[in-house]
């Protein structure tokens, strides 16, 4: 071998390895936060504003005195901490992710993936259920060991390097990271643009992908009139919303997929800033303060802001992959979330075979109603493991 393949070999080997990975911020950018919080500067809005013109200051200011006053940033951390993490190089990307493996020998392998302005923290409520059924008054032939990676340009993966950080690139880097740590045959489970991503990673490594379980597919009317015929009340009602949603709070995904730059640089300098931009998506009541600002400070505290939203940016410019996805493919439909609509599913993926939606939870199904969700997993991969 010569001295060139030595040394290439030395590289691949370099770039395939798996590192243990810890969370540690320094106390300094905790100072530092604490500094910029205490200076805020909030805006003004109308006195009967609400939510009409976006992200309330009312809710903002709550936020924030929890933020300073409440809020413990080393016991989140310490919470984190307590899952094996690693970080390894993918198609020149850091990928930081957690890998936690089921007591049980024969516990099936599940990638779970967060979307925006979420991150690894949407899980934390299902890694022991999921994990350790036993312990849990559940099944221990429903065990599976997981995969929680967090998506290249978001939080502990860090900013990206390149252009095209598209779902069907990130799927790409999913199939590739199973397969590093072993795994012949592997499930995938998705909220967000994890429910984008899922799908992809199945069409692109379909010999190995068992199912994908989503808690949304987002599949639109394409245009053709015929598609329309025969809406019943419930679709209708469900385009309904969809196009209120987007009338109403389109407006992060627009500015997202066109100029994610131009808001990063007040993000990156406000953690309030940060927080407001993010809490668009929480809402009011639907989860707990913690929640947020722990989501909140992953962003800040990576400084991912610009990185994350280019997700956004890329999707806009990929091209839509042809022909529908053929793997096993389960919703768990959520309330208060996107309303998924069969009949534009059936056109996008061929191979629907369990489709559940529930009265209950919201958007972060894993933190708000986890013991459901967890409930629809099993359920859905029991018959493809």
């Amino acid at each position: 071998m010569t001295n060139t393949q030595h040394a290439t070999t030395a590289q691949q080997q370099a770039t395939a390895e798996i590192r243990p990975f810890t969370i540690d911020i320094p106390e300094a950018e905790l100072q530092d936060l604490q500094f910029r919080l205490d200076r805020t500067r909030f805006t003004q809005e109308l006195p009967d504003a609400g939510w009409d013109y976006g992200v309330p200051l009312s809710y903002v200011t709550r936020l924030v005195e929890h933020w300073k006053n409440g809020y413990d940033w080393r016991a989140w951390e310490a919470k984190l901490n307590a899952y094996p993490q690693f970080t390894t190089e993918i198609d020149g990307q850091n990928v930081h992710f957690m890998h936690v493996r089921s007591p049980e020998p024969d516990a099936f392998p599940l990638l779970l993936t967060h979307g925006w302005p979420g991150s690894i923290v949407e899980f934390l409520d299902v890694i022991g259920p999921l994990t350790d059924p036993r312990a849990h008054g559940g099944d221990p032939s429903q065990a599976f060991h997981l995969v929680i990676p967090s998506i290249p340009g978001f939080a502990f993966s860090g900013h990206t390097t390149d252009r095209g950080w598209s779902r069907i690139r990130i799927a790409k880097a999913w199939a590739e990271l199973m397969s590093r740590l072993g795994y012949e045959r592997y499930g995938l489970h998705g909220n967000d643009g994890g429910s984008l991503i899922s799908p992809e990673v199945g069409r692109l490594d379909g010999q190995h992908v068992a199912g994908v379980h989503v808690t949304q597919i987002f599949s639109f009317p394409s245009g053709d009139p015929a598609e329309m015929e025969g809406l019943s009340e419930e679709e209708m009602a469900g385009l309904q919303v969809l196009q209120q949603f987007w009338e109403k709070m389109g407006a992060f995904n627009q500015l997202q997929s066109t100029q994610p730059q131009t808001l990063a640089h007040a993000l990156a300098d406000s953690p309030v800033g940060q927080l407001a931009w993010n809490a668009q998506l929480f809402g009011e009541d639907a989860v707990s303060d913690d929640f947020i600002i722990t989501n909140v400070m992953i962003y800040w505290l990576t400084n991912t802001a610009a990185s994350s939203a280019r997700f956004y940016y890329e999707g806009s410019r990929e091209e839509a992959p042809v022909g529908p996805t053929t793997v096993p493919l389960g919703l768990a439909g959520f309330a208060n979330d996107f309303i998924s609509m069969r009949r534009f599913a059936e056109r996008d993926h061929a191979n629907i075979v369990q489709w559940n939606t529930y009265d209950t939870g919201g958007h972060y199904s894993a933190h708000q109603v986890p013991d459901v969700l967890v409930s629809d997993i099993r359920g859905f991969f029991g018959g493809l493991r």
